[in-house]
């Protein structure tokens, strides 16, 4: 079926309707004349409605097209259609692209897709937000409110809204499904295993299910260097300092476009890892008489051992669940470390460097409520001060500042 004419960009588009009588009723025939800018050939297209209003709506669309190249009237799914990828600009293909790309295919033109877009308001997407919240978890919500943004801030540039309305969306407090009955399961610390003892259960039961000690290696590593799995993947035999008690992360592994990809590790945050005790022995087996460019890790059949490959080696739902661990994920084992070096009484900045967070309030998550509480406590005696006296002052020193001291340098 041939597609109807529709006027290029920068044509001057003049309409008019004519009104014809049939036995149905009054039908007003809209049509729209245009010069092509290139051709300059006289162009023109025709549709008929049942109301003058419709009519007039079509012709102010015709405008729109030929000054933007889009429709400003269409629905929410024909744009999406229309610009492919084009709200994509800017994000990692290799890994972000997928996520985003299902939340708008399963989740955003199912929900908003029949609306025109003009009509996405911030309240018609607060109250998808609300559905999709109890539906699904809090990262696949985040994800769709994301490509929604990107999708609703390339509308922005084509002059179909003035203000992207998700954008304030992407700011709620909380998004995915919570379950107040139960605690918090947003808090790490609750993810976390419980003691040393879980997790030497949890290394022998994953070695014996998957006939493997390379599941065994994975989980160890996991759970003490609070390394993400994508990352573990990507260790290479040099990147382990056994001298200096270090491990050195800079890249990460994971599957994605067309098949394995390793890049820098997230947010490009190369970082070392303390090397523990209970740690050393399986780095100098893994490491000892082989190359410094292979890889760390690697499964039974030398292949990289991901988060998916973990998981059905070892039957891994089945057995967390008989260690009384049910809803583990191998994520858990990042939170594990992190957990316990924080318990450990690791001071929050080096935390914070050995996840790799950017933000300090990611990391203080970690800390024992105690220890938050204390610490925010001092933020806010920090704050006050700062209203109330100067905060560069060294108070053991009379007149000091941080301009220097009176009487010495």
């Amino acid at each position: 079926m041939k597609k109807p004419a529709e006027p290029p960009i920068g044509a001057i588009v003049h309409g008019d309707i004519r009104v014809r009588q049939a036995k149905s009723g009054s039908r007003y025939l809209a049509r729209v004349r245009w010069t092509h800018p290139v051709t300059h050939h006289r162009e023109e297209a025709t549709r008929q409605f049942g109301s003058e209003h419709a009519a007039q709506n079509w012709i102010d669309e015709q405008v729109g097209i030929a000054r933007t190249g889009v429709n400003p009237g269409q629905t929410l799914a024909d744009y999406v259609a229309s610009i492919g990828t084009s709200w994509a600009r800017g994000i990692d293909a290799s890994s972000t692209m997928d996520p985003y790309s299902a939340g708008i295919r399963r989740r955003v033109l199912p929900t908003l897709g029949q609306l025109p877009v003009a009509m996405v308001t911030a309240g018609v997407i607060d109250r998808a937000i609300d559905r999709w919240e109890s539906e699904y978890g809090a990262s696949t919500v985040k994800n769709t409110v994301a490509a929604l943004v990107l999708v609703l801030d390339q509308a922005m540039r084509d002059g179909l809204i003035s203000r992207n309305p998700a954008k304030d969306r992407a700011r709620r407090q909380h998004v995915g499904r919570r379950n107040t009955s139960h605690r918090d399961a947003t808090n790490p610390r609750d993810l976390a295993l419980p003691d040393v003892a879980t997790l030497n259960s949890l290394v022998t039961a994953v070695v014996q299910r998957g006939n493997h000690q390379c599941w065994g290696d994975v989980v160890t590593l996991l759970a003490t260097t609070a390394m993400r799995i994508s990352e573990v993947a990507g260790l290479l035999v040099g990147d382990v300092d056994l001298k200096a008690g270090l491990v050195h992360v800079e890249r990460q592994t994971y599957p994605g476009r067309g098949g394995l990809i390793t890049k820098a590790t997230k947010g490009r945050r190369r970082r070392i890892v303390p090397i523990i005790d209970p740690l050393r022995p399986t780095l100098e087996r893994l490491t000892a008489g082989r190359r410094e460019t292979t890889r760390l890790v690697i499964g039974p059949r030398g292949g990289v051992i991901t988060t998916a490959t973990l998981r059905d080696a070892t039957d891994w739902d089945n057995v967390v669940v008989q260690l009384g661990l049910a809803g583990l994920v191998r994520h858990g084992l990042r939170h594990t470390a992190l957990t316990w070096m924080a318990d450990a009484g690791t001071d929050l900045y080096v935390l914070q460097r050995v996840a790799g967070h950017q933000d300090p309030a990611v990391t203080a998550r970690y800390l024992h409520p105690d220890h938050a509480a204390v610490l925010a406590a001092g933020s806010r005696f920090s704050a006050w001060w700062g209203l109330n006296g100067d905060l560069t002052a060294d108070l053991g020193v009379p007149g000091a500042s941080a301009g220097g001291r009176e009487n010495g340098a």
